[in-house]
């Protein structure tokens, strides 16, 4: 099922054809790809949450990095990576009426992680195979940190929040998906 979701995405652009080929021949060739154990590069998923409007995006204050950023996580297992898009956007942000803009991949990328310390263990360094969807959430809802991977939960204006992006490495992924949020916008397909 993965593997065909995967197949069947339309690249964005030149680094998503690349990279999409990366993640299907590691998935071939990996049978632990859904799980951290592959200490090499393992399964993601993540989440642009936006705004009815698509004019806000709602980012975590990530402990690790130090920066805000997108939220989602480590599919561990699971194979239908909206569902754990969801899920870890829920559980990350205490964000209750969230849906997906669309079931399918709104983006896709390989994620280079640097080494770091998680829960008193040392994870080297690694890649994340990530699958990413647009989410639309509602902005009144109660928001809540998770308080072992985050330290904030905001909304930004969109022309914003690479303002507020300390990972540089993140930038041109952030710019990615808010050009392909531009476009939706602009085609009034919301």
């Amino acid at each position: 099922m993965l593997l065909n979701i995967i197949k069947n995405y339309v690249p964005y652009n030149e680094q998503e054809v690349k990279d999409q080929q990366t993640i299907l021949r590691f998935i071939e060739q990996n049978s632990d790809v859904l799980y951290r154990t592959n200490e090499i590069a393992h399964i993601t998923s993540s989440a642009i949450v936006v705004n009815e409007s698509m004019t806000k995006v709602l980012f975590a204050f990530h402990n690790i990095y130090q920066s805000w950023s997108w939220v989602g996580g480590h599919n561990d297992g699971e194979e239908n990576c909206l569902h754990v898009a969801l899920s870890e956007t829920k559980e990350e942000t205490g964000i209750k009426n969230v849906r997906p803009w669309s079931d399918e991949i709104f983006m896709i990328d390989t994620v280079y992680v640097h080494n770091h310390i998680k829960k008193t263990n040392y994870v080297p360094d690694h890649l994340h195979l990530n699958i990413t969807y647009l989410l639309i959430a509602d902005e009144t809802d109660e928001l809540s940190i998770k308080q072992d991977e985050n330290s904030g939960v905001k909304w930004f204006d969109i022309p914003d929040v690479l303002n507020h992006v300390n990972e540089e490495r993140m930038w041109s992924i952030y710019q990615k998906a808010f050009n392909k949020i531009m476009q939706i916008r602009e085609k009034g397909a919301l």
